[in-house]
């Protein structure tokens, strides 16, 4: 994926440097013009020169001339999902992301990534890996290889390819192996925040460390998961279902060899060959408004399925989403081993 960066260029450079620029980015050719502040002032295609030079204009005059002084935009927590849909069927396939003073600090393009989601992810990254021994006697199990890489790059990267740039990731067992390892994301064009848990927090708890969310949604994900979720499937039906909370769930088919009967006070009233029960496990991946994150108590204890009972108490709606997609908790060591067989087939 290519750093953003590539595609801002500063209003008072030569039209020379803008064509090497956009000559660089070839099937990307789109270049925004940002003042000395990073401020979007237009943007600057191969067309955008070729009309200039019709016009009469030359090598020598400023790129103020060439360029398109409105150019599309979305501004950073100030978006909803319609718009980036929109934007994607329109063929808008590149364009930039601004803050609220204008400053270029993304820049999208669905070439290289499928969405740009309007959500903070929260990646909980502290456990010890017991199961794992001795594989995470040195090294915590997020840092784990999945073939070619850690299990916790393979999320980071699967929400970076649905437009995610704003990730948290708490820590707490040698946490800062992984600090090292993924430092601010910037070598990924992500901005990732640490929250270290001075004691074990459950698997909500840390939540209630972060004082400012940028988005008005938040996805929190265990770090030990290999799947390749849809995000944006997921958000769409968070919204459809104008939920609090979603919780993705594992269906999970029960078959019974036997035929069953139902029964009422003793009495059969019925009979059932052989049937099949689906059951839902939690597959440890929640989307949610950030405002009930306020249910969540700091500096205590606090699980995500605390949360979900809290929640439900509170009279809120809290949804299960069934995953249709890949996906697998790496808690044991032939879960490892599967893992490491399937990255092989997996296509992300």
């Amino acid at each position: 994926m290519r750093n953003f960066s590539e595609h801002l260029l500063n209003i008072d450079q030569t039209v020379k440097e803008a064509l090497k620029r956009l000559d660089e980015l070839a099937a990307d050719a789109i270049l925004f013009l940002v003042d000395d502040k990073y401020k979007l002032i237009g943007s600057l295609t191969d067309g955008d020169l070729r009309r200039g030079f019709i016009r009469g204009l030359g090598f020598d005059d400023h790129l103020s001339q060439f360029i398109q002084p409105n150019p599309k935009f979305i501004e950073k927590g100030r978006y909803d999902l319609k718009s980036i849909i929109e934007f994607r069927e329109k063929n808008f396939i590149v364009f930039p992301v601004v803050n609220a003073d204008k400053q270029v600090v993304n820049v999208v393009n669905f070439r290289n990534q499928r969405s740009y989601l309007p959500i903070d992810a929260f990646i909980m990254a502290g456990g010890r890996g017991e199961r794992l021994k001795p594989l995470t006697d040195q090294t915590p199990k997020p840092l784990l290889k999945v073939g070619d890489k850690p299990i916790l790059e393979h999320n980071i990267d699967r929400l970076r390819n649905f437009g995610v740039d704003d990730i948290w990731i708490s820590i707490k067992y040698l946490g800062e192996q992984i600090q090292d390892y993924f430092k601010d994301g910037k070598q990924k064009g992500i901005q990732i925040n640490y929250i270290k848990e001075e004691n074990p927090l459950g698997t909500a708890g840390a939540l209630a460390l972060v004082d400012d969310f940028i988005h008005e949604y938040v996805l929190l994900m265990n770090s030990d998961l290999l799947t390749n979720v849809d995000f944006e499937e997921l958000f769409l039906f968070f919204e459809k279902q104008n939920a609090d909370l979603v919780v993705a769930c594992i269906p999970y088919q029960v078959n019974i060899p036997y035929a069953v009967m139902e029964t009422k006070d003793n009495t059969v009233i019925g009979l059932k060959e052989k049937p099949t029960y689906t059951h839902y496990s939690n597959a440890g991946i929640y989307l949610m408004k950030k405002e009930v994150i306020s249910s969540v108590p700091k500096y205590q204890s606090f699980n995500a399925t605390d949360l979900m009972e809290q929640l439900i108490k509170e009279g809120k709606k809290v949804v299960a989403y069934p995953l249709m997609g890949y996906w697998l908790d790496i808690g044991k060591h032939e879960d490892y081993k599967k893992a490491q067989e399937d990255i092989k087939h997996l296509k992300f």
